[in-house]
This record gives structure tokens, C-alpha cells and sequence, in this order.
């Protein structure tokens, strides 16, 4: 990519998007098209046609989508799926429509399937069931690989898709009915170091373990693929952190300073046992994560302390079939 080429970061408000505009701005892209306000409804194909018509991006990176936790999955699987659907559509046949020069799609660990052999590689996709809680929102995104692959095959564009761990950092939501298992976390430990609360609730037995990436992390990882990364399979993008529910629920417990004792729900579902990427491709490729855990995890409180989040609101209902809710993870 050029300094100057027309780059779109479709979902510019979600954790990956807001960390992949402030690498671009970092690395001196000064054509970043579609920010503060600027996006299209992406699930309106009118709309996305005419962003794509009058900005005429060269790049598209493609970050958006409807997403949450476990509670959000199972709640509102069809605005989730529908929303997930909707966008890769119209995006993807614009970016074709107006001859975008290369696209990344980012998928999710989600698509895996449940039982998937550890580190999960490429080649395990679509050979086993998936996860029941989030089986919706990973069926929607293997359609978007795919997409992104019958894209390729029958009009030889340079559609490329992108698989990676649990994203966290700054921009994330922290709304307990719609977040990650980070960002909930935090909230959690907050709430309950400013009420003094005995113990906080966490959902599960804390056994799963999960790989994390730094949001700042996978933007730095995003842009790498976006210039050596050509080929037609989806790649993943690992941060290195594996670590049980219980082990990182302990890190952030440290972190935000809260006294009091954890207590796993095992009444509530765990989720995938496991989600351990291979990410040899894009070690081969020469990427590496540069932040700690600690370090970004510690950023991550901060942003969450000054971003008037805490405290705030309870789930809301998705009031249009365009899927506008807060799913925005």
C-alpha cells in the first residue's frame, strides 16, 4: 500500500477497526476514507454502493459485523447471523464493482469447530460441528471465507481473509450483556472494587483456555497481511497469550486491584474448551506481537476508566432489521 492510496476500514468503531485506523494514521496512510460518521448501513446495498462509488478505496479492510459474548449468541443469534451475512455481501460485491485493489476479511476463531485438534490450523475448518452458543455468528463468518474465496476463483481478485484469537483493547464493549470475556472481566472486577463487593460472578468452571491478542497487536498483524499475504486460504493471527478463563480472571483481578474472592459459575456453559491458533504462517511471513500481557491489558483498564463506560446501561433490544445494536465487538 501507498502512503496516499484510498484505504477503507469497514466498521472503523469496532475494537479491530478503531486499532487498524490508528496504525494507518501511525504509519503516515493519510487517505483513510469512511471515518468519524462517514460509513454507509453496511446491511443496505444502496448505501455501500454509493460509499464505494464516491470513495473509490484501493484498500478494504473488512471489520465489521455484529458480535458478543456468550449471552448476546444466544439471545439474538439471527440479528447477529443476518447482520454478519448482510455486511459480507454488499461489501464484498462493491470492492469487486469498483476494483478494489486488495480486501481482508476478518473472520473469527469461532469457525472453528468445537472439538478442533490444538493449535486449531486451517485445515480444520468445516470438519466438525461447531460450538453450539456461538454456532450463528461462526456459520455467518465461514460464509464470508468462503465469499471471500468464490470471489477469487471466479473474478481473480485479491480477496484474502484473516482468522484471529480473542481481540481485546481499547474501544472494546464493555456492556455485560454483549462483551468478551476480557472486557467483561474488567467491568466485573471494577464493579465490584467500587461497591465493595465480597465476590464477583464469573460464568463457567474458568477451565477453557483461550489465545488473546492485543488489539493494537492484530492491527499491526492486519497490516502486515494486507502486504505479504496473497494467498487463497485464510491465515491466522495469534497473539501468543494462552491462558484459562481462571488464569487471566486472576491477571486482571491483580490489575484493576479488586480484594475480593472469584466465583466460577459452573451452572453457566463454558463455550469452546479451547481456542489455541497455529499462526506459523504469519510468523513465516516475519510478524511477531510486541506488547505484553500485562501491558496491554493494564492500557485496556485505562481506556475503560476514561471512557465513562462503567456503570452504564443494560442490553437493549435491536430495534431494526438492519441489526443497528450494540453488538459491536
Amino acid at each position: 500500500m501507498n502512503r496516499t492510496d484510498a484505504i477503507y476500514v469497514a466498521g472503523s468503531q469496532t475494537v479491530i477497526g478503531a486499532a487498524i485506523g490508528r496504525e494507518l494514521e501511525k504509519r503516515g496512510y493519510t487517505c483513510i476514507v469512511g471515518r468519524q460518521g462517514g460509513e454507509p448501513e453496511l446491511t443496505d446495498s444502496s448505501q455501500v454502493d454509493a460509499f464505494f462509488a464516491e470513495t473509490r478505496p484501493d484498500y478494504v479492510f473488512l471489520a465489521a459485523g455484529k458480535s458478543g459474548g456468550i449471552m448476546a449468541n444466544r439471545r439474538y443469534p439471527t440479528e447477529i447471523m443476518r447482520n454478519n451475512l448482510l455486511v459480507s455481501c454488499y461489501v464484498l460485491e462493491s470492492a469487486l464493482r469498483y476494483r478494489v485493489k486488495k480486501l481482508l476479511y476478518f473472520a473469527s476463531s469461532c469457525s472453528y469447530p468445537k472439538a478442533c485438534p490444538q493449535p486449531m490450523r486451517v485445515e480444520s475448518l468445516l470438519t466438525g460441528p461447531l460450538e453450539p452458543t456461538n454456532e450463528a455468528y461462526a456459520i455467518a463468518k465461514l460464509a464470508g471465507m468462503k465469499l471471500c474465496q468464490a470471489y477469487r476463483e471466479q473474478y481473480q481478485v485479491n480477496f484474502i481473509a484473516a482468522i484471529p484469537a480473542d481481540v481485546f483493547g481499547p474501544g472494546d464493549d464493555f456492556d455485560l450483556d454483549s462483551s468478551h470475556v476480557v472486557a467483561a472481566l474488567i467491568h466485573k472486577m471494577h464493579e465490584g472494587k467500587i461497591g465493595s463487593a465480597e465476590s464477583v460472578e464469573i460464568w463457567g468452571s474458568g477451565n477453557p483456555r483461550r489465545e488473546f491478542i492485543y488489539a493494537d497487536d492484530l492491527a499491526s498483524a492486519a497490516l502486515h497481511v494486507m502486504c505479504e499475504y496473497h494467498d487463497s486460504a485464510p491465515i491466522n493471527l495469534g497473539g501468543g497469550f494462552d491462558l484459562s478463563i481462571k488464569e487471566i480472571a486472576m491477571v486482571i483481578k491483580e490489575i484493576v486491584g479488586y480484594p475480593g474472592d472469584l466465583r466460577f459459575d459452573t451452572s453457566k456453559p463454558d463455550g469452546m474448551p479451547m481456542k489455541h491458533l497455529d499462526s506459523t504462517a504469519l510468523t513465516q511471513i516475519g510478524w511477531r506481537p510486541t506488547v505484553s500481557l500485562r501491558s496491554a491489558l493494564s492500557a485496556t483498564y485505562e481506556w475503560y476508566l476514561n471512557s465513562g463506560q462503567f456503570g452504564e446501561g443494560v442490553l437493549q433490544e435491536p430495534t431494526s432489521a438492519s441489526g443497528k445494536s450494540i453488538f459491536t465487538g
